[in-house]
């Protein structure tokens, strides 16, 4: 059993934020070394959940994190995967969803808890909102953790029972 022994640094708003960015990018990085040792037409089959297969699951994580990231900076967001589908490789989204989960953390690194509180806004067809960084970060992170479970369930419904840990109290009491 591990002990968490690493030393705690003090717990603000900011360090706080950065250790669950950290924690996103990390996570997204072990479960594509996970499925990247599958059989690729694995990663392909379609089963039922609200992304059909483990490859779609990992695009709409990626695709979320490019939007998210793009409010908090307050630039225009990219255009969606779900609006022109995604005609990449497996390796693009392998490498893309890791790069994009990076610069995410990087980017929530270099702020100061006043930019985390400061309120931003977006606009979509389908809905537009004004909150706090800190509150958009919050659902960004949320949503792609939630996709990882769903990750992790679409694996076993494939017979994929080896799934690597990604708990975030595994991450700040063993990996961290």
């Amino acid at each position: 059993m591990a002990n968490a022994t690493a030393e705690m640094t003090e717990l603000t708003l900011t360090t706080f934020l950065a250790d669950l960015a950290d924690y996103n990018r990390w996570a997204n990085q072990t479960l594509v070394e996970w499925l990247k040792a599958k059989p690729v037409e694995l990663l392909d089959q379609e089963v039922p959940s609200s992304f059909p297969s483990l490859q779609k699951t990992l695009v709409h994580i990626w695709d979320t994190q490019r939007f998210w990231l793009a409010v908090l900076k307050q630039e225009t967001p990219p255009t969606s995967f779900r609006l022109n589908g995604f005609h990449g490789t497996l390796n693009e989204v392998f490498f893309g969803i890791v790069e994009q989960s990076g610069e995410l953390a990087d980017y929530l690194r270099s702020l100061t808890e006043a930019e985390l509180k400061e309120e931003v806004s977006f606009v979509t067809p389908w809905v537009a909102g004004t909150r706090s960084r800190l509150e958009f970060t919050q659902h960004c992170l949320n949503h792609s953790t939630y996709h990882r479970g769903q990750v992790v369930t679409i694996g076993r419904n494939l017979g994929l029972t080896d799934a690597p840990m990604t708990d975030y109290s595994f991450y700040f009491l063993v990996v961290k």
